[in-house]
């Protein structure tokens, strides 16, 4: 049965300090909420873990009070100070935990996300118990630069193959997006178009309506 915290939601939304600014974090939260994002992950490569964790629980002062789940990008150790709902991980970072000590790591962990860049690593990830996958980047993307996109045609695999609810992400713009959602995505992620819009509630409104 799939995770309750992740069945309902569709729009992912991102805090990334690769795009924040001065921006105040929980202000930008507020906003993309408002404007439909139902899910926020933090992801903040550039800073030291005590930033992470006071970025992260800004976040999550404002996502709470709406019921919006918060996650943190790699960091298993911040989202565990900061008490958000999950952890999500790159294939990498998922690889560097011992499959023994697995369980112990993530015992916290209400939501549990890998990302996936093919239908075998989509397979592995379920197997593997995640609560949600990312499937990307569908299109190519400043966010991952120098990685091939995957194409919606592995979202219309995944989609036939994997139970796991999965977002599709990478990428995708206003002027795509109706293309992922044709391939079969229910779920999408999205960055630089709502976080770099210049009225970051409008663009997730946007992109809400698109999923309506």
């Amino acid at each position: 049965m799939p995770n309750q915290r992740i069945a309902t939601r569709r729009l992912y939304g991102f805090i990334d300090t690769a795009y924040l600014g001065q921006r105040d974090p929980g202000e930008v939260a507020r906003a993309m909420i408002e404007g439909g994002v139902d899910i926020i992950q933090v992801r903040a490569k550039d800073l030291t873990r005590p930033q992470r964790v006071k970025l992260s629980l800004a976040v999550v002062g404002v996502a709470l009070r709406y019921g919006v789940p918060v996650i943190v990008n790699d960091d298993i150790d911040t989202a565990f100070e900061a008490g958000t709902d999950g952890v999500h991980l790159g294939q990498e970072d998922w690889a560097t935990i011992p499959r023994e000590t697995r369980g112990k790591r993530l015992a916290n962990m209400r939501i549990v996300g890998i990302s996936t860049h093919s239908l075998e690593q989509a397979l592995a990830a379920e197997r593997n118990g995640a609560d949600y996958i990312g499937v990307g980047p569908v299109f190519a993307t400043a966010t991952k630069p120098g990685v091939k996109p995957v194409g919606v045609e592995l979202i219309q695999q995944v989609r036939e193959r994997v139970a796991t609810p999965f977002f599709a992400i990478g990428g995708i713009t206003l002027e795509n997006v109706s293309a992922v959602l044709e391939a079969g995505a229910e779920r999408i992620a999205v960055v630089s178009a709502i976080l770099c819009a210049s009225e970051v509630g409008k663009a997730a409104a946007a992109f809400k309506a698109k999923l309506s």
